[in-house]
């Protein structure tokens, strides 16, 4: 799939591959400033420790670097104040029908609805494309993250005894 065609928007959030949204979708500060603002130790504290720690401009621009070599990252924007507000990570399978899912929000988009409407998002553009399933893993303490993937119709396909993280799927039941 091209970068291009990573990209949704809900009621309140537009989503789109990061390199390619138009400069009047959103206020343009440089992904490196919203990579800084965003990945705060709050914020990366359920996260990989390589992405924990400080971060300066030179940090989130190897970030970014990182990220583009991975997989298709898109920008999550507020429509209503075209602020960035956080990022979804995907990883593609071989096939292309099977992804794997990180996501992230800054701590001000925090509790007020936008990670259970972006992943509700994903999973009605998913369906929309014919994606087979969605993967991601939560550590076990993120209880919110966890309780945004159930109410959008992921099944905790992990052995619980002793794993530091959940893997959660979604699978495409429109999709044979």
């Amino acid at each position: 799939m091209d970068k291009e065609e990573y990209r949704y928007s809900t009621d309140r959030l537009l989503v789109s591959e990061w390199h390619s949204i138009a400069p009047n979708e959103w206020n343009q500060v440089g992904l490196d400033a919203v990579v800084l603002n965003t990945l705060t130790p709050r914020v990366t504290q359920s996260l990989p420790p390589v992405w924990q720690g400080a971060y300066t401009l030179e940090r989130a621009n190897h970030w970014i670097n990182e990220r583009d070599k991975e997989g298709v990252t898109l920008i999550v924007v507020d429509k209503s104040s075209l602020d960035a507000i956080g990022f979804v990570i995907l990883f593609e399978s071989s096939n292309y029908k099977d992804l794997r899912l990180g996501y992230l929000l800054k701590e001000s988009a925090w509790g007020k609805g936008f990670a259970s409407e972006l992943i509700q998002g994903l999973v009605e553009w998913s369906t929309n494309k014919g994606i087979s399933s969605i993967t991601g893993g939560v550590e076990v303490d993120n209880i919110a993250s966890k309780r945004v993937l159930e109410k959008n119709g992921f099944i905790n396909e992990s052995d619980i005894n002793g794993s530091e993280e959940h893997m959660y799927v979604w699978r495409n039941r429109h999709n044979k």
